[in-house]
Formats: C-alpha cells, sequence, structure tokens
C-alpha cells in the first residue's frame, strides 16, 4: 500500500475557532483549566496514565447491566512472536440465536487507556440491540510503536471471528468502532483486514477518529490551544507512536494513520462523526469524503460546538443526546443488512 502527501504549498489562513455550543462551552472552560492542551507532553505520559480522581473505571458488575451480560476476561494469541492480546467480552446471558457484536478499540491519544475505557458507554449503545460487545487491550506507545497497536487490534478481530461461533456470536455481524484514537485504529485494522483477505467487518464506527499524523489541517490550527486535546496534545500521541522525524514523513503506513491510505475503496460502511470546535474535524471530514469518492458507504455527522469527547464529558446535553441518538440508528440499519 502506498502512502501520500498532501501539497502544503497553499496552505491557507485559517479564520476564529467556530464557537462551542453554549450546553458545552462552560465544561470545556473547567476541564482546560483542570489539564489544559499542552499538560499532554512526553515527558508526563506516565502521568496521564495515573487514575484520574473521581472518574472511575468499570466493574465486571457495572458492565453486567444488571445480570443482562456475562463478563469475563481472556488472553488470545498476540501477533507472530508477541505477547498475548487481553480481551475483556461481554456476552448478552439470554440470546436465543448467534448475537452481533461491536468489537471495541479503547481511545487514549495512542499513550493511555485499556480495553474498559470508553466501554460503559460502548454498551449503551450495544445493549438495546441485543449486541456483544469485545474489547481489546492494546500495547500503548511510546513503549510499543507502530505497528504494535495496530497489529494487536487485528489479532484480536482475527481470534473473535474464528471463535464467534463458540462465544454464540454471528461472525458476519462484527461492526468494529472505537472513539479518538480508538477510531483510528479501527479504521486501520478495516484497512488490514480488507488487505490481507482477513475477517469480515460488517461496518465501522468511528467517533472523532485520529487519522492523520501530519497534524496539519485548517481544524488543528483552527483550534491550538483550545478544548482538550489540541494539536500540541496530538504531536505528543503521533510522536510516541511513530516516532519523532517519522511523523508528517512521506514513509507514514496507512495502517498507522489511515489518512495516508492511497486507496479507500472495498472498505466497510462507515460511520463518521466530529465535532465542529475539535482538531479531528477536518481530517475526519476528508476521510469520509474520500470514502465517498471511492465508492463507500458513508454517514458523516459534523455536531455543532462539539468539543472532542463532548458526548462522554457532557452526556446530558442536548447535542451529547442526539450525538448518540445517531449512531444507534445508524448501528441498527446497520444490523439489518444481515438478516437473522
Amino acid at each position: 500500500m502506498t502512502t501520500q502527501v498532501e501539497d502544503r504549498s497553499s496552505r491557507q489562513p485559517v479564520g476564529p475557532p467556530p464557537p462551542f455550543d453554549p450546553e458545552l462551552a462552560p465544561v470545556v472552560e473547567v476541564l482546560t483549566g483542570l489539564r489544559p492542551p499542552d499538560a499532554y507532553r512526553p515527558d508526563n505520559i506516565v502521568e496521564m496514565r495515573a487514575p484520574v480522581p473521581g472518574v472511575e473505571t468499570p466493574t465486571d458488575e457495572v458492565l453486567s447491566r444488571g445480570g443482562a451480560y456475562s463478563v469475563r476476561e481472556r488472553t488470545v494469541p498476540g501477533p507472530d512472536g508477541e505477547p498475548d492480546v487481553p480481551l475483556l467480552i461481554c456476552l448478552p446471558q439470554h440470546a436465543a440465536v448467534p448475537a452481533p457484536a461491536l468489537y471495541h478499540v479503547h481511545g487514549g491519544g495512542m499513550i493511555v487507556g485499556d480495553n474498559r475505557f470508553g466501554l460503559a458507554e460502548m454498551l449503551d449503545l450495544a445493549a438495546p440491540l441485543g449486541m456483544a460487545v469485545v474489547s481489546v487491550e492494546y500495547r500503548l506507545a511510546p513503549e510499543t510503536p507502530h505497528p504494535g497497536p495496530v497489529e494487536d487490534c487485528y489479532a484480536g478481530l482475527e481470534w473473535l471471528s474464528r471463535h464467534a461461533h463458540e462465544l454464540n456470536i454471528d461472525p458476519e455481524r462484527i461492526v468494529i468502532g472505537g472513539a479518538s484514537a480508538g477510531g483510528g485504529l479501527a479504521a486501520g485494522v478495516a484497512l488490514m483486514a480488507r488487505d490481507r483477505n482477513g475477517p469480515a467487518v460488517l461496518a465501522q464506527l468511528l467517533l472523532s477518529p485520529m487519522l492523520d499524523d501530519r497534524n496539519d489541517s485548517p481544524s488543528a490550527r483552527q483550534m491550538r490551544g483550545l478544548g482538550i486535546w489540541d494539536s500540541s496534545s496530538n504531536e505528543t500521541g503521533w510522536n510516541a507512536l511513530l516516532g519523532d522525524g517519522v511523523r508528517g514523513g512521506p514513509d507514514v503506513s496507512p495502517y498507522a494513520a489511515p489518512s495516508r491510505a492511497a486507496d479507500l475503496s472495498g472498505l466497510p460502511p462507515a460511520f463518521v462523526d466530529v465535532g465542529s470546535a475539535e482538531t479531528f474535524r477536518d481530517e475526519d471530514v476528508a476521510h469520509a469524503s474520500r470514502m465517498w469518492q471511492a465508492g463507500c458507504d458513508v454517514e458523516l455527522h459534523v455536531w455543532p460546538g462539539g468539543f472532542h469527547g463532548f458526548d462522554v464529558v457532557v452526556p446530558h446535553a442536548v447535542l451529547s443526546r442526539d450525538a448518540v441518538a445517531a449512531r444507534a440508528a445508524w448501528l441498527r440499519r446497520q444490523l439489518g443488512r444481515v438478516s437473522r
């Protein structure tokens, strides 16, 4: 797979940033006061991995949804010669037929998080549709640079596809998805599955995905210093994954940065959403547009005034509820394409 490098010679200036949604703006102010975007630096990655006061990791009991799901952890074979990959498997307890599944790749800028991070929100989407959720824990950068993280995610998907029937999961209805770095890795795994004639992926759920290591889109420049993940934070994540001096150069793999893929044809349908007031806006819109140009089925939403992760941080805001409802409706339609 070849890469492509955007011509920056005619880069246009950007205007002022779009406003944050009025319901979200006060929360952005509080969050950036607690941890400004420039706090995400290479020298404090270990500190970023420490538990955040007031934010609890969901326990098995919470994830079981009152006994509606069984929750188990297991490790599966990793990439050739590499460590095993941990999966957290949440299965509907009373599914009469094989259930569809959401294969979840967690976010965290490539440098933080585990397979419980963001899982509660994915279960919120999956449970009303009777879906299983399988969440992969990939090795983090910089300790494990590319291709380790995306290969871990691909290995987990391969195992899930091969063992789906043992789990009472329908192998023809596996949706891959994630938010932020997880969305970028999910898109990279979908490219791998296509190129390797690998596991079938029904669809891609890409929520504010982190796709472009070049980190120089109009929105990246426009939102610098604003929100909870700006271009300086993004530089930290990409440099950790690719190495300083590699990021932005001509030899970055599309499996690491899917915006680098020269060919997006033949990919599964995708849902792409992003806030208008966040760093990833323009790379995500461009990815959706290029998928359309390649003949793919894509649903794109740009939520006006949304910051990165707004739906998780302010779940009761009108904008957040609208975003979650759109994802649920799209998921229902995708599952309906394969009747059981």
